[in-house]
């Protein structure tokens, strides 16, 4: 069984191991520096739907059933599925993966989800009450910005702060096996709220709580920056990257020569006109179930602290004046 290291952490014994990954992208996310690495493209944002909410499903069970092709694996051997998104009531979860007759429990941890999802499939996997289960998480640039922002048809003039919501999906199948990448670590995050308000900085949001967390870990497991190959962080941003790196500079800890973010990973930022980056559950989850998992497959990464974070607003809370929380989970996978 798991045990705990220092305040925060958990170390996994049993090896839980992440079988297979996939990362499926919209059209413009195609169109970004990573478009080789993805496992499916959809060129049309409705994906042949007849509205984005359903396009937003459609990319989440694709990315389910890639995943479950390449882990030769039938839904039937899947015990659990942990799956959430950006909507209301986790829509695009429920509504796409309802036909495949898998235990679902839904979760939010918004951009932060998919580290959410891995660290609980994990942990099913480490208690022995399941032998595969799946963690997915999606987002669709134009649901988002319905739901939290504009219809898109408002035609908003969009700060220089603001980031793309990433069109995409990411779904990994974690179980026990003697090769694959492991799931070490994990460090759960607690919310923290600096008094931002404004919903077009998100990554100032979330950069505190990012900060908290890796610092958390670094101080439970007695480890410094240069043990890791990367340190990515999920959706930051160039503001939030920036801001993490300074935070982080601050307690003397220099991360600078082997940190990322997939918000400044996924498009070309300047020539895609994304002003700060990418961002929602799909910018961690494609890029960390793509191009990720693929070098950790090939060595090319051998230990990675995987660092997803979370804007934990609502419409209502913005409405209501409130600030914006933010949370950041940490997984530690090695290629080992």
């Amino acid at each position: 069984m798991g045990k705990k290291i220092g305040k925060f952490t958990v170390k996994f014994e049993n090896s839980p191991r992440i079988i297979s990954s996939a990362g499926v992208c919209g059209k413009k996310e195609a169109q970004g520096p990573l478009k080789n690495e993805f496992d499916k493209i959809f060129e049309d944002t409705t994906m042949g739907e007849s509205s984005w909410e359903k396009a937003e499903s459609k990319l989440q069970a694709e990315a389910v059933n890639i995943a479950l092709e390449k882990a030769n694996l039938g839904t039937e051997d899947i015990n659990y599925i942990f799956a959430g998104d950006l909507l209301n009531q986790c829509m695009s979860s429920a509504f796409g993966l309802r036909g495949l007759g898998i235990p679902f429990l839904g979760q939010f941890g918004a951009c932060s989800t998919m580290a959410q999802t891995l660290f609980l499939a994990s942990t099913t996997v480490e208690a022995g009450i399941s032998n595969h289960s799946v963690a997915v998480t999606s987002s669709h640039f134009c649901s988002s910005e319905r739901q939290f922002r504009f219809p898109l048809n408002y035609g908003g003039q969009r700060t220089p702060t603001a980031q793309w919501t990433v069109t995409g999906s990411g779904a990994a199948v974690i179980g026990k096996k003697d090769s694959g990448p492991k799931i070490n670590m994990a460090t759960v995050g607690v919310i923290t709220d600096l008094g931002i308000y404004d919903a077009n900085n998100m990554g100032a949001a979330m950069a505190p709580a990012a900060a908290k967390t890796v610092t958390a870990f670094l101080d439970d497991t007695g480890t410094n920056p240069s043990d890791y190959d990367l340190i990515l962080t999920g959706d930051l941003g160039e503001v939030g990257s920036n801001l993490f790196q300074e935070l982080m500079m601050k307690q003397g800890i220099d991360i600078n020569n082997n940190y990322d973010d997939c918000g400044l990973m996924i498009y070309f930022k300047e020539s895609q006109d994304v002003h700060a980056g990418g961002s929602g559950c799909g910018c961690s989850a494609s890029v960390f179930c793509s191009m990720i998992m693929n070098k950790l497959k090939n060595h090319e990464l051998n230990n990675v602290l995987f660092v997803a974070t979370g804007a934990l607003m609502s419409p209502t809370s913005s409405q209501q004046g409130e600030s914006i929380p933010g949370v950041a989970h940490l997984i530690n996978v090695t290629s080992e």
